[in-house]
């Protein structure tokens, strides 16, 4: 009989005529047969089941094992023993792999036939254990799927006693977690959700048939989504326990959670981050009242720090849908959605005052909400007080750096440390500094341990790894100032200063050392020989240092001033020069003062009011008073309320600067000229401080030959520019009446191109200062440094030479005050001779001669600005930690008006037509377009981590795209 039908279901017969013959086969399975008989249909319908090639046959196995089952069940009993069972879950049948569903398949039916055999029993305790195996070797969707459905039709094979209870539930859990959609059409989409939520479901009647086991699945589930293993993504579908997770047990859990001391910050915050992804499930159930009370309960035991890690985190995430749900409630138009509005435009302006340095991201957002109210200053800071979340940090994990590899700019970011953004912002400036990088990256540093060597590992790896973002910890640890407390918001220009003195005095020591060396007659060990030659070669580079005794950091940064003194009784005049690195700019009233009456210049007496300082590296920023306490009152009286002065560095002043009244008189008819401009400018700001001032009253000046105090007449001059210009501009100024430390938040025209005036020296003067890092102070102790714009009275035959300047970066400070806020950076590629096509002689800002003009008139940038997103819309970066996007100009000039506490606070200039003496050869391995190429130990060392790097990054991708292709289509068929 067996041969009969084995040779009928092959054959090429009607299938009609093939199902007839079939079903009286099957009829006539109560007819008597020999036990050998049984034996051998039972076999063919095992073969059928699992090994026939077509729906047919398969069923046709299913209908004589269900017949001659049920028939001839002493037989069956016999034939579906303990070892066919086992080998067909240890072996397999065949070719069929033991992982194919249809073994479980045809097991499932054996069952259904035997129940009433006492062998069942054995088969019961056979598959407890086989259960649990299975389970331990994560099982895939299907598999997984095909034997929870058996065991929710046979709870008897679920693993019984506590231990294997528990650690079946315990494997399951993890088996979800392992789970991936291997297909994205919706039918295949449909089937895997199915499969899930079978999974679930008997994960849920487990728990709710034996209590015990949920507290420990749900620890399992928690230490699964909170490993920092970045190789492994846990599957959204854990999504889909959570739904048969008791509300009742919200309470208990949270408050175990976050006071339990062995919970980790790093592994809260990404057990957090992927709950929240599990909003993306499609059948999720509860999971937003989970995320919401974790939130709440994270915010009662003060772990802000989690909350916003988090919320950096997934940000990107979240914010490109707040405008298609602001369109949506405006559509809607009800009460309810009204006032929903008014709550979500509060939260909107909350996250943009507090996470800042995501122009571009919240651009569409503010296009959204521009019809709706917007609260105050005072509110939002009531709203983020309320929460406490600004007494945090706000920097990105290192641990919890993504890998998604560079971005589409092709730069790599830099990760926050914590609280290191004053770090970040800086280096990434003065890695976009072109031509000091090339400089830094082509010296010969091999075997030096110095921080010039690790600022060359640090730029070699922002311009080679495969990371999206770096951890710079070593650089961090080696250039932090000693008393910058770790982990504490710091001054980007404090910090700057330090930076370029240590590098420039450490060249200089190593000179120094070599010199020695070379100088000795006679070396007779070899090794001291080598040494001295190898000393010879620290931060040499043939092509650019050549005989020159300068520093790279004098021959990059370094500038000269001149200051004049002028005693206004004898005549007699007083000379000094100053080396600086950088500009610190007081602000200025925003006034034009080109027809300001010179006679009321004359008679003025002038108090301190700024403390402008044209700094080198070891100097804290200086403060201003704000503009807000400058009131001009008829022509030129101006008034300030009495006070101090204190500097913010982290290191106590010594000396404390009187701010005393400041009046200027009005000696005749005033024209209304002092009408304030809508936007200061750069220019405004460069001339301010190159104008000249009046010391007198109690800032009177020294005068050696009328042994006395006299007034006097002091000037500014420029007479050797650098190859880049760093302008600080000073806003943090100190409140005498509040005792507080206050930002100046005027926005700051920012030209693209200006032109610097510059007075060669004629004759050489001595250097005061007598070493590159000691400060420049304009005035000796307590001079005032308030302006007062008056003609020279000395003649200056000679004009200054206008030296074209290109802006190249700007680092800007978002927040309200020096103690707090967050620093990121807009920069671009500029050389000396690079692209210079900005650099358009007919729209050059140019800053004139303070003799004959001490404001322009124009507006900065009137001209450029308007052609830049056309010539080059994707040539400026903007740098925010570890994330680097494109930008443009117009978003540099326009970040103040958007984002009101988001200023310009460091400006690097780069000086055009000039390659500062750096050899472009190719023949010698530079580039104009190109970094040089780096040395064989560091390029090493680069190659083997972006190895190691890729090696991790595929492991993640392979899980992370079929992922997310899951969920996206899954969201598209569930809507």
């Amino acid at each position: 009989m067996d041969k009969i039908l084995e040779g009928l279901v092959s054959s090429s017969h009607p299938l009609p005529l093939k199902r007839v013959i079939v079903r009286r086969v099957v009829e006539s399975a109560e007819t008597p047969l020999s036990q050998a008989q049984c034996r051998a249909m039972f076999a063919l319908g095992t073969r059928l089941v699992l090994q026939g090639p077509d729906p047919f046959q398969r069923q046709v196995g299913r209908q004589v094992l269900d017949a001659y089952g049920r028939f001839h069940r002493a037989e069956f009993e016999a034939f579906f023993n303990r070892g066919l069972v086992l080998g067909l879950l240890q072996r397999g049948y065949g070719e069929l792999s033991n992982r194919d569903p249809a073994i479980l398949d045809y097991i499932q039916a054996g069952l259904r036939l035997i129940m009433s055999c006492p062998s069942v029993l054995e088969l019961f305790e056979l598959l407890q254990v086989e259960a649990l195996r299975l389970v331990c070797e994560r099982p895939a969707p299907p598999l997984c799927a095909r034997l929870c459905q058996l065991l929710s039709d046979f709870p008897q094979c679920l693993p019984r006693g506590r231990k294997l209870s528990l650690a079946f539930c315990q494997q399951l859990v993890r088996s979800i977690a392992h789970f991936q959609s291997q297909g994205t059409r919706e039918a295949e989409l449909r089937l895997y959700v199915s499969q899930v939520t079978q999974v679930s479901a008997l994960l849920r009647s487990v728990w709710k048939a034996e209590p015990d086991t949920l507290l420990p699945s749900l620890q399992e589930l928690f230490a699964v989504i909170s490993a920092a293993d970045t190789s492994f993504e846990p599957s959204v579908a854990l999504a889909s326990l959570v739904q048969h997770i008791p509300l009742q047990m919200i309470t208990v859990l949270i408050r175990s959670l976050t006071t339990d001391p062995n919970v980790k910050d790093a592994s809260m915050t990404q057990a957090l981050c992927r709950m929240i992804d599990w909003l993306s499930w499609p059948l999720a159930q509860h999971v937003e009242t989970w995320v919401i009370a974790l939130l709440k309960g994270l915010a009662a035991v003060q772990k802000f720090t989690i909350l916003i890690d988090v919320t950096l985190l997934k940000i990107e995430l979240i914010v490109p849908h707040v405008v298609s749900l602001v369109h949506s409630f405006k559509r809607d138009g009800l009460p309810s959605s009204t006032a929903f509005l008014m709550q979500l435009t509060e939260l909107i302006h909350c996250m943009m005052y507090h996470y800042s340095g995501f122009p571009e991201l919240y651009e569409p957002i503010l296009e959204a909400i521009k019809d709706l109210p917007k609260p105050t200053e005072e509110k939002i800071k009531l709203i983020l007080s309320q929460s406490a979340w600004t007494s945090q940090s706000s920097s990105l994990p290192s641990c919890l750096s993504r890998l998604s590899g560079k971005s589409e700019t092709g730069k790599t970011g830099l990760i926050n440390l914590g609280n290191t953004c004053y770090m970040n912002s800086v280096i990434q400036a003065l890695f976009m500094a072109t031509d000091f990088r090339r400089h830094v990256l082509s010296l010969n540093l091999n075997g030096c341990n110095s921080l010039m060597r690790k600022l060359q590992h640090l730029f070699a790896f922002l311009a080679h790894t495969q990371r999206e973002a770096y951890a710079p910890r070593i650089f961090f640890e080696a250039s932090r100032p000693p008393w910058f407390t770790p982990r504490s918001q710091q001054d980007c220009s404090e910090y700057l200063r330090f930076l370029l003195d240590r590098l420039h005095e450490e060249e200089r020591t190593l000179k120094a050392l070599s010199s020695a060396k070379n100088s000795e007659s006679v070396m007779t060990d070899e090794s001291q020989a080598q040494e001295a030659v190898h000393k010879t070669q620290v931060f040499t580079e043939a092509p650019c240092m050549g005989s020159e005794e300068r520093t790279l950091i004098e021959k990059m940064f370094g500038g000269k001033l001149k200051t004049n003194i002028c005693c206004l009784n004898c005549k007699s005049m007083s000379q000094k020069e100053e080396a600086f690195t950088d500009l610190s700019l007081a602000f200025c009233p925003p006034t034009s003062l080109e027809n300001v009456d010179p006679k009321c210049m004359e008679h003025s007496e002038v108090k301190d009011d700024y403390m402008v300082q044209s700094n080198t590296l070891a100097t804290s920023p200086a403060v201003e008073t704000p503009l807000s306490n400058l009131e001009v009152n008829r022509g030129c009286d101006t008034i300030m309320n009495e006070g101090t002065i204190e500097d913010f560095s982290s290191e106590p002043s010594s000396e404390n600067t009187t701010i005393s009244e400041l009046k200027v008189e009005n000696n005749g008819d005033m024209s209304q000229s002092l009408v304030g401009k809508n936007t200061l400018s750069v220019t405004d700001l460069l001339n301010y401080f190159l104008a000249p001032e009046i010391l007198s009253g109690e800032n009177k000046y020294y005068c050696e030959k009328c042994a006395s105090l006299q007034n006097a007449e002091k000037t500014m001059q420029i007479i050797e520019e650098p190859e880049y210009l760093i302008l600080t501009l000073l806003r943090f100024s100190y409140d005498p009446k509040c005792h507080i430390r206050r930002k100046i938040l005027d926005n700051v025209s920012l030209p693209l191109v200006l032109e610097l005036p510059v007075k060669r020296a004629t004759t050489p003067l001595a250097v005061v200062s007598g070493g590159w890092s000691v400060g420049v102070e304009i005035s000796d102790t307590g001079e005032n440094l308030a302006k007062k714009l008056k003609p020279s009275g000395a003649d200056e035959v000679t004009c200054p030479q206008l030296v074209p300047y290109v802006l190249s970066s700007v680092v800007v400070h978002s927040g309200v005050s020096s103690e707090s806020g967050h620093y990121y950076s807009y920069a671009r590629n500029v050389t000396g001779s690079g692209p210079s096509g900005l650099c358009h002689q007919s729209t050059a800002l140019s800053l004139v001669s303070p003799q004959d003009k001490l404001f322009t008139e124009e507006s900065p940038c009137t001209v450029v600005e308007n052609e830049l997103d056309t010539e080059m819309p994707r040539e400026w970066f903007l740098f925010n930690d570890s994330r680097v996007t494109f930008t443009s100009f117009q978003s540099v000039q326009k970040i103040t008006s958007r984002f009101p506490k988001d200023t310009a606070y460091v400006l690097f200039y780069k000086k055009q037509n000039s390659t500062c003496g750096f050899n472009t050869n190719p023949a010698n391995g530079l580039w104009v377009n190109g970094d040089p190429p780096l040395q064989k130990d560091l390029m090493d060392a680069i190659t083997k981590d972006n190895k190691l790097y890729l090696q991790v990054r595929w492991k993640f991708c392979v899980t992370r795209v079929s992922l997310s292709l899951t969920r996206d289509s899954l969201k598209e068929t569930t809507r």
